[in-house]
């Protein structure tokens, strides 16, 4: 596609910071100079590295390794919890046995209180010891690890698209961490169906975030029985409607999709018998995703008008894969995709026109990845979609030049900013609309001052500014950053420059 003469307007070096700040995580020192002599061709040869994207660290746990590792924290947990009880009830028991032998011989204390103060103590000090041993738990050391990679990999990116379309996916199917079980599994659910499929085909991603057990376990779809299902009849249990609803709502077809409460209630059924393997039925493969036949609603549904023989879990895929090719899909996360990476008001033709590459390519993500990043009104769209708060801090990082050794600062101010990490509201994920965030962008001063602190004595503010905004700084930005009483708040200026703050 040849470049709109508008575009020719911006020098090269105002384009390079264009395109990483809209399509990346914001620049790095050098990347200006190294993406400016062909500012959209470095953001498209992201898509084209092998490997693109992906995390390799053979320490990370897959989903079924992270789901048995805290189970069995968990049961270590119940058993010392037990252990502690049984041996608090031997002490009283063995003191009640003194007191009252002490009575019988007539040495009871007078105030009769003793043995029961002691008896009401706190848990001996070994106790406290095992549970300090402990430490923040299993499931929590599995969560910072993969916070960790997910910055690392945001952080050490040439320009950041591919890591940017992973978090965009991730919030689309999004999972929280609030339920208890998914916390182990948030990280690996991102690896592993949102990361590998980012470049591939919808309906593959759409598969695999659906047959994950953090989605599963989440929206409580692993424990959804088919009331004529073998267990159903025996168990009296029944179906539960959640992941089928958001499947349709939210996944793929949107709130105006088409579809209906009867259409959501067939889908339930269909996915009835999509669980998870039962530790203590499977010790080595507890954890990670099964089809329970036993559990399966039998017989034909009708979803959307269209008939799906029973055919077990390919019943289930059947309608995955005829919701990834609706037009309403298209139009859907295409609307979504604009919205994220160009503006609150997407644009009507650019929406159209990554809706039409959408069905046009069976959903191939690449091919419609690199229309957004071709079409000439996703680079013309004045920058200002304001960068949600984990974004505005690995831009900052990057800038900077540093690499937080310890996630953990990281983790609590996403906390603070309203984002905390794989922990989103409700199942439609975080907003992504700059009325949402607005408000909370006066709370990113404390976060701009602590890190400005940390390395304002290392770095030059101009040297940042240059290095992160380029032609893209102001005037009153610059005339900011020289009025500054130190380096420190010179470079919280920069981070809360209004230049900085949005695409």
């Amino acid at each position: 596609m040849a470049p709109d003469p508008k575009t020719t307007r911006l020098d090269s070096k105002s384009l390079a910071a264009l395109a990483l700040h809209r399509f990346g995580f914001g620049p790095r020192a050098g990347s200006l100079a190294a993406v400016a002599a062909d500012p959209r061709g470095a953001v498209l040869a992201e898509l084209e590295r092998p490997g693109a994207g992906r995390i390799a660290d053979d320490d990370l746990l897959s989903g079924g390794e992270a789901a048995r590792a805290a189970f069995d924290f968990r049961q270590e947990r119940k058993a010392q919890r037990l252990a502690q009880r049984e041996e608090r009830n031997q002490e009283r028991a063995a003191q009640a046995k003194a007191q009252a032998k002490a009575k019988a011989d007539g040495t009871a204390m007078a105030d009769g209180k003793g043995m029961e103060a002691q008896a009401d103590q706190a848990p001996p000090a070994d106790d406290e010891q095992r549970k300090r041993k402990l430490g923040p738990g299993i499931p929590q050391q599995i969560f910072l690890e993969e916070a960790k990679a997910r910055f690392d990999s945001a952080l050490a990116a040439e320009v950041g698209l591919i890591d940017r379309l992973t978090w965009f996916w991730s919030n689309h199917f999004c999972v929280s961490v609030d339920k208890g079980q998914v916390r182990p599994l948030a990280g690996a659910f991102e690896r592993e169906a949102i990361r590998t499929h980012v470049l591939g085909r919808f309906s593959d991603m759409l598969f695999a975030v659906e047959t994950h057990p953090a989605m599963l376990v989440y929206l409580d779809n692993a424990r959804s029985i088919g009331p004529n299902s073998i267990a159903g009849r025996r168990r009296n249990k029944g179906l539960n409607e959640n992941l089928a609803r958001e499947i349709m709502e939210l996944h793929t077809l949107g709130v105006n999709g088409g579809y209906t409460q009867d259409d959501v209630t067939r889908f339930a059924n269909v996915i009835t018998g999509w669980t998870t393997v039962r530790f203590k039925r499977d010790p080595e493969h507890g954890g990670e995703f099964d089809f329970n036949p036993r559990t399966h609603e039998p017989g034909a549904q009708t979803v959307l008008g269209r008939a799906y023989e029973d055919r077990g879990i390919e019943q289930g895929r059947d309608v995955l894969l005829a919701l990834a090719r609706h037009p309403a899909t298209a139009q859907h996360i295409a609307t979504k995709l604009v919205r994220h990476f160009v503006a609150d008001d997407p644009p009507r033709d650019l929406v159209d026109l990554l809706a039409k590459r959408f069905r046009d390519t069976d959903g191939n993500l690449k091919d419609v990845t690199r229309a957004l990043v071709g079409a000439d009104a996703a680079w013309l769209a004045p920058r200002g979609k304001l960068k949600r708060p984990g974004e505005w801090m690995v831009s900052a990082l990057r800038a900077s030049g540093v690499t937080p050794p310890d996630i953990r600062p990281i983790v609590q101010a996403q906390n603070l900013l309203g984002e905390p990490l794989w922990r989103p509201p409700a199942p439609k994920g975080f907003p992504d609309d700059n009325a949402s965030w607005i408000d909370g962008v006066t709370q990113r001063l404390d976060i701009a001052n602590q890190l400005s602190r940390r390395v304002g004595g290392l770095v030059d503010p101009d040297d940042v500014a240059e290095a992160a905004l380029g032609p893209l700084l102001s005037a009153e930005t610059r005339q900011a950053l020289k009025r500054a009483e130190s380096r420190p708040q010179a470079l919280a200026l920069l981070f809360m420059s209004p230049e900085f703050l949005r695409r």
